[in-house]
């Protein structure tokens, strides 16, 4: 990876004349989502590391990394592959907002990454693909060639929403690069259900809402009320204020998720295209869950507050008898049960991954403990 931290963000312009106007009208630039992910990462007090990583086609993937070196150390000696973390945000996110799990994870020792997936943050924003086979296969490769750029063997991979999606089907694709998958909240796992398999009738000025916004991409309006975005975001999600309060007293949090959800919609395009109405999936993945290798263990993290689908953990379970699947209910926590309860959600993690302890990490445990009889 890159080390340097540098400045540079190149957007693959689009002709369409009005994503070039947006900019203007929008109190926002790349430079001022730099300027607000420098702000939010300002907490972690351990050394890390940020920076492009170059894939295909003049794109790249920016990363933020903790204990690379362990990475780098491991690779001279050629020892045995470490399993490094690798964090993937969900819709509308960016590497900032795991600034609560960062330290936490990093305590370790292992390698940490966290990603702006393709299409959003400060990570290319390429054409996206209009079909969703495509759309897949576009995060998929572009996670493969960062991999392998970076120089990662074997991933502890967590994703939370979109990030889950991603991961689960880059593990379908790459298994023998996935010692273990997280998956925190994450979207597009159970198929659209029929209205009158719902348990409440959906109201008809909802469906009516639905329809009329299906043509525009999620976040449209954000960019369409220009300099009022800042205020809408406040307003509409004012409850990420308080999940962040403990770190931040200001809006640093809604003003990180304001810059990078105003820039070129390449991610947001990307999304649209792999739903139908009312955020679906039209690829679900519980129709491929079987097919993950059964040698991968899968945990389910949801929060006892979230208003996502809670079953799909259970299923997943009930769909793979023979392999270990976990399901993890952090109590008091919503969909962004990482930041909701930091605490308990790092221990989770913690805890699952202790299972993957390197050799020598073992001898060193051992002798720790036998210095301590």
């Amino acid at each position: 990876m890159d080390r340097a931290l540098q400045d540079f963000t190149v957007y693959n312009q689009r002709s369409w004349w009005i994503l070039s106007w947006l900019p203007s009208w929008c109190p926002s630039s790349p430079f001022l989502l730099k300027t607000a992910e420098d702000k939010i990462l300002q907490p972690i007090k351990l050394q890390f590391n940020r920076g492009h990583v170059p894939i295909s086609d003049g794109n790249y993937i920016w990363t933020l990394s903790i204990n690379e070196a362990q990475l780098s150390a491991q690779a001279s000696a050629e020892e045995d592959p470490q399993v490094s973390f690798v964090l993937l945000h969900g819709f509308g996110g960016g590497l900032g907002l795991w600034v609560k799990n960062l330290s936490a994870l990093a305590q370790t020792g292992r390698p940490v990454y966290a990603l702006d997936l393709l299409g959003f943050g400060r990570s290319s924003r390429p054409m996206a693909g209009s079909q969703a086979e495509e759309v897949e296969e576009q995060f998929v490769q572009s996670l493969e060639e960062w991999r392998e750029a970076v120089g990662v063997e074997l991933m502890v991979l967590l994703g939370h929403n979109l990030g889950g999606y991603v991961s689960t089907a880059y593990a379908l694709k790459y298994p023998h690069r996935v010692k273990h998958l997280v998956l925190v909240e994450p979207w597009g796992f159970p198929a659209k259900p029929e209205i009158r398999q719902m348990n409440c009738k959906v109201p008809m000025w909802i469906i009516a809402l639905g329809t009329s916004m299906n043509p525009f991409n999620p976040l449209a309006l954000l960019r369409l009320v220009g300099p009022l975005g800042p205020l809408l975001l406040q307003a509409l999600r004012s409850d990420f204020k308080q999940k962040y309060y403990s770190v931040f007293k200001d809006d640093t949090v809604p003003d990180y998720i304001y810059h990078l959800n105003v820039q070129t919609p390449s991610g947001e395009i990307a999304f649209k295209n792999m739903t139908i109405p009312y955020g679906w999936a039209q690829r679900p993945m519980m129709h491929r869950i079987e097919m993950i290798d059964p040698a991968i263990r899968i945990s389910v993290i949801c929060g006892s507050r979230s208003c996502i689908d809670g079953q799909s953990g259970r299923t997943i379970q009930e769909m793979r008898p023979h392999s270990q699947t976990d399901v993890i209910v952090i109590s008091g926590a919503g969909h962004y049960v990482f930041a909701d309860q930091s605490e308990d959600f790092n221990q989770a993690v913690l805890n699952i991954c202790s299972k993957y302890l390197d050799k020598k990490e073992k001898r060193k445990e051992k002798g720790l403990g036998k210095g301590m009889e």
